[in-house]
């Protein structure tokens, strides 16, 4: 199970962070520093999995652009389906926003944990399909759209009606 998900830029910036265990602010706040801090200074040379993290857990860092994905697992779980899945998660951004990067991620972070959360469910992969993912997600925009269309068009009728028995 993935235990916290981080996306880190080259500066050391959290970018995105999604937390499936329970841990307090305080707690999150070392986490996130310690793990930027470690993946940071690792050379490019060195493989993708940092087991001198706890002594249960091990951190899976995949580099994309000037982005680090780091990702904790538990100590027995397997390292490469960790990597696949950081895989699919960029590849269904890259689909997503086209090209993705950071900035993207910057100004549209709330696509972004809703993408996370149609590829992750508890910190376990909920769907490995890219096409399913996005037409999920495409579906879900479809209806927001719509259903802010209709409200609007009931606030304009609700306004004409209040400035009609104003004006009485």
């Amino acid at each position: 199970m993935i235990q916290y998900l981080l996306l880190v830029s080259r500066q050391g910036k959290v970018r995105l962070a999604k937390w499936y265990c329970t841990l307090s602010p305080k707690e999150k706040t070392k986490i996130m520093r310690d793990c930027s801090t470690m993946v940071l200074s690792r050379s490019a040379k060195f493989c993708n999995v940092v087991t001198e993290h706890k002594k249960d857990t091990k951190l899976i860092c995949k580099r994309y652009a000037s982005l680090f994905f780091i990702a904790c697992i538990d100590g027995d779980d397997n390292e490469l389906i960790t990597l696949e899945t950081i895989h699919l998660f960029v590849e269904v951004l890259d689909k997503y926003f086209g090209n993705v990067c950071e900035l993207d991620l910057i100004f549209n972070f709330h696509k972004a944990y809703y993408i996370l959360d149609e590829v992750l469910l508890g910190g376990e992969l909920q769907e490995s399909s890219k096409k399913t993912i996005l037409r999920y997600i495409q579906t879900h925009e479809s209806l927001a759209e719509e259903s802010e269309s209709q409200a609007s068009s009931v606030a304009s009728t609700v306004v004409g009606t209040v400035v009609a028995a104003i004006s009485k």
